[in-house]
């Protein structure tokens, strides 16, 4: 009898122990996590509820729900598959076209590019909205003649064949211009969502940047690149059903394309065409601001190539022929996705803004939050908000895993912890997300311009990485002499052209100034001067230091040798 009580107060003892049970356990690393920021997103609605009196509840619970979805899709069902660090980093080579080509587009079509796009429509005619084609060409470039030989020799990095040809340290320094560009990217479109959301559902404009990074941020570190890009396919879904829809709403208030496209003509006259007239230097409209324009459309095409975002997709592909036709199908979702976005650039441009009784936009970068505001019904003005919301979180997500990743790969694995295990620089992945994601939305709250960021962050690429990836794929003489000449003269003669929105005032004489402003193409001629000093250095010091090779990976050298 006594040995019956004793295995009842023991069974008794378990139930009500506050010791946590394997089941238990299990539950909370499963789904810990998500516990874990449901209660940090409780805790921010109830500040956004104390601090914001004038909130649309009914669109900022719908963006809420949204944000589950996207953080369920990308961190619940993406996770199964992100075991090792290649899984992490490209996705196991693994990723079929279908996917592939919408997480693609996905990247390019971010809220800076849709916002971007419908400002500068508004503001400057549709000869300035560059973005739409130039990224466009560039992705059909990049798959034609770049995605097939980064894909063959099985890189995990941009930086990797700068790591083969150059040597590990001038892959770190490489990796500054790499990271300021992704930072700059994804603080583009946080300003782009933080716009959208102060206009439309009255959320300051700081609320809305943290609310969408840690959201982004979040499933970014549970996922990886496979959580990356189910989400891209998701968002890019919605963005185009969004966007798509707002259209015939807003051309109904200007008697439909028609009218629109004849008042917009009369407005902007020759910049509402697409490109500027070819002897543009000699027209009294055009003058100098001609090859200002050709400096910004090389900058957008060949600034569109050497970025970590876009080979992280190549990288990913199931083979080299997919990793060619994800970037030229991605370049054509591109041009379709921008179509709505310079639609209601030319909308803004014929509203009597007056007449209907609605508030001017304070300033072109608000021009697509505020006719989703004022000329689409509620619907269909928070499915637009929707669209919007995915296409910052698509291109944030990648951005930072971008950066994280070669963080990981190239800077901390060979320069700081040679002998670092996959689960350790996985580790330094998940770690480095957050530290980039946080940067990224520190750079937003300070640099509200969405073009101007969107611009620094291909300038950087164009004028330093382009010329390196380049030379460092084609050119088989190149070593680390010229990579270091071709560096420092291009950095010299970018920043001898000044930047006014970081403050730094010119001190190159270059000519074609006016109100302040350099047109003189000085981006393109510090491009074009590192493919130079490149080549020269390189030739003129290969004895003394000996050019690298590529290194193919064994089982292709073994198909090779076949």
């Amino acid at each position: 009898m006594r040995a019956v009580i004793c295995r009842k107060f023991k069974k008794l003892q378990g139930v009500i122990s506050l010791q946590p049970s394997n089941q238990s356990k299990s539950f909370l690393a499963k789904n810990g996590p998500a516990i874990l920021l449901a209660t940090l997103l409780g805790i921010f609605v109830l500040y956004i509820a104390f601090t914001n009196e004038n909130i649309q509840w009914g669109g900022f619970i719908a963006m809420i729900a949204f944000y589950a979805l996207v953080y369920y899709i990308g961190a619940i069902f993406a996770t199964k598959k992100s075991g090792s660090l290649e899984d992490m980093m490209v996705a196991d080579r693994s990723m079929p076209l279908g996917v592939a080509m919408f997480t693609m587009a996905a990247t390019w079509v971010g809220g800076g590019y849709i916002n971007g796009t419908a400002e500068s429509t508004y503001a400057d005619g549709i000869v300035w909205a560059q973005a739409p084609w130039g990224y466009a060409l560039s992705l059909i470039i990049g798959g034609i003649f770049y995605a097939r030989k980064m894909r063959r020799y099985e890189f995990m990095t941009i930086l990797d064949p700068l790591e083969q040809r150059f040597g590990k340290k001038m892959a770190g320094v490489l990796y500054l211009p790499a990271l300021l560009g992704e930072m700059f990217w994804s603080a583009a479109i946080l300003t782009a969502l933080g716009t959208t959301f102060g206009t439309i559902l009255n959320i300051d404009f700081t609320t809305s940047i943290i609310l969408s990074g840690i959201i982004a941020i979040a499933y970014t570190v549970a996922g990886g690149m496979w959580a990356v890009a189910y989400t891209d396919v998701f968002q890019m879904a919605i963005l185009l059903i969004g966007l798509i829809l707002v259209v015939p709403f807003t051309l109904g208030h200007v008697g439909g394309l028609d009218a629109a496209w004849s008042g917009y003509k009369t407005e902007f006259g020759s910049y509402a065409n697409l490109f500027p007239p070819l002897n543009g230097w000699q027209d009294p409209e055009w003058g100098n601001y001609f090859w200002n324009w050709i400096d910004y459309a090389l900058l957008l095409i060949f600034g569109g190539i050497a970025w970590q975002v876009y080979f992280q997709r190549v990288l990913s592909a199931k083979s080299e022929k997919t990793a060619m036709w994800l970037s030229i199908t991605a370049g054509v979702i591109c041009i379709i996705a921008a179509i709505p976005a310079v639609l209601i650039g030319v909308v803004g441009v014929n509203i009597d803004w007056a007449s209907m009784g609605i508030p001017t936009p304070e300033n072109a970068s608000v021009i697509l939050p505020h006719v989703l505001r004022y000329l689409t019904p509620e619907l269909v003005s928070a499915i637009g908000l929707g669209a919007l919301a995915a296409a910052v979180m698509s291109s944030m997500d990648s951005s930072i895993l971008s950066a994280s990743s070669m963080a990981s790969w190239n800077v901390y694995r060979p320069l700081i912890n040679p002998n670092a295990d996959s689960d350790k620089l996985k580790k330094v992945i998940k770690r480095t997300i957050i530290i980039v994601g946080v940067g990224s939305m520190i750079i937003a709250l300070n640099v509200k311009s969405v073009y101007t960021l969107w611009y620094l962050a291909s300038d950087l690429v164009y004028t330093i990485l382009f010329p390196q990836l380049t030379m460092a794929l084609f050119y088989k003489n190149a070593n680390l002499y010229g990579s270091i000449a071709g560096f420092a003269v291009s950095l010299f003669l970018r920043l001898g052209g000044g930047e006014p929105a970081l403050g730094l005032p010119a001190f190159l004489p270059y000519p074609m100034i006016e109100d302040g402003i350099v047109l003189f193409p000085f981006r393109t001629t510090a491009c074009i001067a590192a493919f130079l000093m490149i080549f020269i250095v390189s030739e003129l010091t290969k004895k003394k230091c000996a050019p690298r090779s590529l290194i193919l990976p064994e089982h292709k050298r073994q198909e090779n040798n076949a």
